[in-house]
């Protein structure tokens, strides 16, 4: 059996597995639990991140308006399922994560630049008042994630270099950082190889520290006739030295079936960016954007993951299978 490290939540929002279903990741029932109708002026709302914070859950999430300006707002719930969120943008840029790092919550998120996205940070003790860091990337950058905790003395964070277009490069890559101020010491993660993802990857929410290693869900995308596919994989990395993959499933887990997934601005898209784990139960809440136009959830437990990277890992070396 496999075991999270972190925090008890025992308030996590749970649903049990459908019966009869065999994969290891299910829908929530309710889905989409955040639709543009949620936000005045917005024309969507997806790609999302939340933490526990108090006695219930904070958020950052991304609300394009219509005048389709790429926004990050915050937002609350008592139960990380109904949520209340603000109008005030915080930032301008899009896909948020947020993570808790020593007590303190660090966002990261696509920051616009006139020479191209970079990975924006910030920092804050209450989601009302941050203070902006230096970028972590600068140009050209997306995905950028952090490590909930530091490794070997240094924060960590994944990233996706890029260019100004909209798919190369298609590689996770790791940097890091002694004070979140000057980044390197850059090493090659993982990159596409089946056919579900091989157009490119990316890093989705914070990874989940368990006994086995560091797990990291991802998005990976395929280019059919029809354009582009936005799908959920998994993989473990060391937890000493995550740049290096222990296993990684050969399947996605979750892909765009249902209508709010397949239907919307950007149909056929399953992107997460963030996830919950409940140390006590193993129990683990994904937060993911749906089309480019909403939010869902999704429910596992780190042994049903667990179990089904190892019984489909692609077994390799190189994540690039040289």
């Amino acid at each position: 059996m496999a075991h999270i490290i972190g925090q008890n939540i025992p308030n996590l929002p749970w649903q049990d597995k459908p019966e009869g279903f065999a994969y290891p990741v299910w829908r929530y029932s309710g889905n989409p639990i955040i639709t543009r109708d949620d936000l005045f002026f917005s024309n969507s709302i997806f790609n999302s991140a939340v933490v526990p914070f108090g006695e219930g859950f904070a958020g950052v999430f991304r609300v394009d308006d219509r005048t389709r300006d790429q926004n990050i707002v915050t937002g609350f719930s008592a139960d990380a399922v109904h949520w209340t969120l603000d109008e005030k943008v915080i930032f301008k840029g899009y896909d948020p994560r947020i993570c808790e790092i020593e007590g303190k919550y660090y966002l990261s998120w696509v920051n616009l630049t006139p020479r191209g996205t970079t990975i924006g940070l910030a920092v804050t003790e209450n989601f009302k008042n941050w203070k902006q860091l230096e970028d972590a990337t600068y140009p050209v950058a997306r995905n950028g994630v952090l490590f909930p905790r530091r490794v070997g003395g240094e924060y960590m964070m994944l990233v996706r270099p890029c260019d100004r277009g909209h798919t190369p490069y298609g590689d996770i890559f790791l940097q890091c950082s002694k004070d979140l101020n000057y980044w390197g010491k850059y090493r090659f993660v993982m990159g596409p190889v089946k056919n579900w993802e091989m157009t490119k990857v990316g890093a989705g929410p914070t990874p989940i520290e368990t006994d086995l290693g560091w797990l990291m869900f991802y998005h990976g995308v395929i280019t059919s006739c029809n354009g582009f596919t936005y799908s959920m994989g998994a993989a473990i990395l060391d937890r000493d030295e995550p740049w290096k993959v222990l296993h990684r499933a050969d399947s996605f887990l979750l892909a765009p079936h249902e209508l709010y997934e397949t239907v919307g601005d950007v149909p056929n898209v399953v992107f997460p960016c963030a996830a919950l784990a409940d140390a006590a139960t193993g129990r683990i809440a994904i937060y993911y954007g749906a089309a480019d136009t909403c939010v869902g959830l999704a429910f596992t437990t780190v042994d049903e993951t667990v179990d089904y990277i190892l019984a489909h890992d692609l077994a390799i070396t190189d994540s690039r299978g040289e």
